[in-house]
């Protein structure tokens, strides 16, 4: 199968994947939302963190190193596998013996059973990374698919009835584990690949030359998206951090939505491409340019209705998130195009400029989250997106330099989303005053969303025809992947 139609299927099924998933999972967030407190979200936040920072020990960058390697043998396989089973019960261990300490540092008795269950996550995740490497890159996204699908729905059946027994943050507890669990069983049966007992040092070296560089761009971009998180939860405590991490978790929902396909499929797609700059240049360009169509509109409009949002799928409790939503949304405006940087970089080989930029926007979020937590959650949000909006610049100069990246051209590519965005902003901002006096919050949601939606569309088409062609033929070469 040539290279375009493995990345045309393999878009599909991504597609599948994250928007089929994205949509499960939020239907059950949505759900637990209003049946569980602030506080009950903020334990499970807290906990994540911990359990976010310790799984990068785990992964240790291979999966990224046998999806870029234009070639692996066995033994690459198969030491990666044994040590990240070593490294999987080791950090089991470690997670349960220091969940109390933890929970003593942060005054938070109830963190450290939360901390001990999670802990058993290393060990279930080191069965799988090997397998989903694998079939990334060999754009088996049906299979990743079908496990992300299936563990949302047992995940969140059984999350949903043990909070409607009465179990409270036990309930997500409850629903990240299955999750994980069902994963290995989808995984191991689909996959044809099983391990063997080899282990070379020599070919554990050669993986650690290119992973250590992801490891420590990975532990950097750890801080880098969690200094948030630990400010809020020790200086304003797990109520603040749940509103907080509702915001948040509608923001990462949203950008998965819109740029988790294409994201997927961009590192196999560009380190395929690597030794041919003017078609790598092309397809980074198109990534650019058809994600930036999609979710300029969708974050400015959420900036605009997030009242509407917020009221409408979590209730009045939740209404503390709507400044946090909208602040975190120009976060999510930048995010939706600088993802392909770091794949870019990965592809063609360059994870140590990863590592650097995520050590430099480590710092500037250190540094301005730390000043603005004083001020509450509000000032922690704006701190976060500004330090994004300034290293930004910079990390797309250096990707410049690798793949003779033009500045005009790449902000070109921005050109017909921002226009169009800008009219569909204007007629909202009229259309929900105007409304604001004949419906209650979820009408003016599901009639500003329709009016959204068809003035974005009639501009482009109108406005850009050929960009509009384009990606309604995009769209329908999708169609056939199904098969």
């Amino acid at each position: 199968m040539s290279l375009k139609k493995q990345t045309i299927q393999g878009i599909f099924w991504s597609a599948i994947q994250n928007w089929g998933g994205q949509t499960g999972s939020l239907i059950v967030f949505l759900i637990l939302a209003r049946l569980l407190t602030p506080e009950a979200f903020g334990l499970v936040a807290l906990a994540n963190v911990f359990i976010n920072f310790m799984q990068i020990f785990l992964e240790q960058g291979f999966a990224q190193v046998l999806i870029q390697r234009e070639n692996i043998d066995e033994q690459h396989i198969n030491t990666a596998f044994w040590t990240q089973i070593i490294l999987g019960i080791i950090l089991t261990i470690i997670s349960w013996l220091t969940a109390n300490q933890i929970a003593n540092y942060f005054k938070i008795s109830q963190l450290a059973p939360i901390l001990q269950c999670f802990s058993i996550l290393f060990f279930i995740n080191s069965l799988i990374q090997i397998q989903i490497a694998l079939l990334k890159r060999n754009f088996a996204f049906k299979v990743t698919a079908m496990r992300t699908l299936l563990g949302i729905t047992i995940g969140g059946i059984i999350g949903v009835v043990m909070s409607f027994l009465g179990y409270g943050v036990w309930s997500i507890v409850g629903q990240q584990l299955s999750y994980e669990i069902v994963g290995v069983f989808v995984l191991w049966n689909a996959s044809d690949w099983r391990p063997k007992l080899q282990f070379s040092w020599s070919h554990l070296a050669d993986l650690m030359n290119f992973s250590l560089n992801l490891l420590g761009f990975q532990l950097v971009n750890f801080f880098n998206q969690r200094t948030d998180n630990l400010l809020i939860g020790y200086f304003l405590g797990e109520v603040a951090l749940g509103y907080y991490a509702i915001a948040h978790r509608i923001l990462q929902v949203m950008t998965q939505l819109l740029i988790g396909t294409l994201n997927q499929v961009a590192l196999p797609t560009f380190s395929r491409l690597q030794s041919d700059s003017k078609r790598f240049i092309e397809a980074f360009y198109r990534a650019t340019q058809l994600t930036s169509i999609f979710a300029f509109p969708v974050f400015f409009a959420v900036i605009i209705l997030a009242p509407e949002l917020v009221i409408t799928l979590f209730g009045e409790k939740w209404h503390n998130a709507i400044p946090i939503m909208q602040i975190l949304s120009f976060a999510g405006i930048l995010r939706s195009i600088s993802f392909y940087q770091r794949s870019a970089f990965m592809a063609l080989g360059q994870p140590l400029l990863n590592f650097k930029l995520g050590l430099i926007n480590a710092i500037f979020n250190l540094i301005a989250c730390g000043v603005a937590v004083q001020w509450g959650i509000r000032a922690v949000a704006v701190a976060y997106v500004i330090s994004d909006y300034l290293v930004f610049p910079f990390s797309q100069w250096l990707l410049s330099q690798l793949i003779s990246i033009k500045f005009k051209t790449y902000l070109a590519q921005f050109l017909a989303p921002v226009i169009c965005t800008s009219i569909m902003v204007l007629t909202l901002l009229f259309t929900q005053k105007i409304l604001t006096y004949y419906l209650n919050p979820s009408g003016r949601l599901v009639i500003c969303s329709m009016i959204g939606i068809v003035v974005y569309s009639l501009t482009l088409a109108k406005l850009f025809p050929t960009l509009f062609k384009q990606i309604w033929a995009f769209a329908t070469l999708l169609r056939p992947s199904m098969k």
